[in-house]
């Protein structure tokens, strides 16, 4: 059976991530290595959201929140760990156990909640319950409030994998976005993921063949969560700091431009506008020309806006509608 063109593009540009880190050894140039990684735990992230929006149809902007709350498990662990000498709670995998139960939790609470409204009423909710946990990350002076906190000490995986060497946790990064990618694939084409969808389309249609949407919806709420904490987990030991900037309702939107971007209801759309927003992000702030004493790279967002316009305006489905054979992933 020949590959579609689809699957050798895709293909393609996971082999590409695979070898970066040989790449820019052999340039030189490590910088790049950092910035794909931040860029693919985004995508993480990016995915998980796309779970509820692109196939449930649950426009949530307060993702984020569950970002920060991976996040500070691993910040609040290295700050006693560092202060208190509780040696214990550097343990990697004690750190992303309250991680993902942390998320989960919380995704559970907001889930119930939230679900029981639509439209407008649930953007709200999402975004007020994220507002809720960013303004508490800024009132707790003994996490630094909103100056953030210095991790000091990467999370300890008990010398299996090595997270203070750059292309070791590279490849954990890597490695996290393969799986959550099979597991979208497993999921979203199974009997759960055809409720899901079904229930964006018609719900009272499967109300009347005898299943609960709601539960449902509140199960990928829950599981898209827990994935956005794992990846708040990688990402704070990626910058070694955290801060409640994490948990703000404008990096939900950071999530949902870049899911728009690639491509909603597509596998590896989200992969692909996390891809192109962070690249973007990177040139258009890098342009020096100077208009009127005023530098246009400090500008960037004036210039990417009319950009993602066009796209929404000309390519409905993002970056996955100029893909050969673009189609909805099955």
């Amino acid at each position: 059976m020949t590959a579609s063109p689809r699957y050798v593009i895709n293909a393609a540009l996971l082999i590409f991530l695979a070898v970066l880190p040989f790449l820019t050894d052999w340039a030189g140039d490590s910088f790049y290595t950092g910035l794909v990684s931040r860029i693919l735990i985004l995508a993480i992230a990016a995915l998980s959201l796309n779970l509820l929006i692109g196939y449930g149809g649950m426009v949530s902007f307060g993702h984020a929140a569950y970002i920060g709350v991976g996040a500070y498990v691993v910040g609040i662990g290295a700050f006693h760990a560092f202060e208190d000498g509780i040696d214990w709670m550097l343990n990697g995998y004690a750190q992303l156990a309250a991680a993902l139960f942390g998320s989960a939790v919380i995704a559970l609470i907001i889930g119930a909640i939230s679900l029981r409204t639509r439209g407008v009423y649930f953007i709200m909710i999402t975004m007020a319950f994220s507002q809720m946990l960013y303004f508490s990350a800024v009132g707790v002076e003994t996490y630094g409030a909103d100056d953030g906190l210095t991790i000091y000490s990467r999370s300890d995986m008990l010398g299996l994998i090595d997270l203070n060497n750059e292309k070791s946790l590279y490849y954990l990064i890597f490695l996290s976005l393969l799986v959550v990618l099979y597991l979208m694939h497993r999921l979203v084409g199974s009997p759960f993921g055809n409720v899901i969808r079904g229930t964006r389309s018609n719900e009272a249609r499967m109300r009347a063949i005898g299943f609960s949407p709601y539960k449902y919806r509140l199960t990928a709420f829950v599981i898209a969560g827990v994935i956005a904490g794992y990846a708040g987990f990688l990402m704070a030991n990626l910058n070694d700091f955290v801060s409640p900037d994490l948990m703000h309702w404008t990096r939900s939107g950071d999530l949902i431009i870049m899911i728009v971007l690639g491509g909603m209801s597509s596998l590896f759309g989200p992969l692909y506008g996390a891809l192109a927003f962070l690249i973007l992000e990177e040139l258009l702030s890098s342009i020096p020309l100077t208009v009127g004493g005023l530098r246009i790279g400090e500008y960037w967002q004036l210039i990417f806006g009319p950009l993602l316009i066009l796209i929404v305006l000309y390519a409905r489905n993002g970056i996955d509608s100029f893909l050969p054979a673009a189609r909805k992933e099955e």
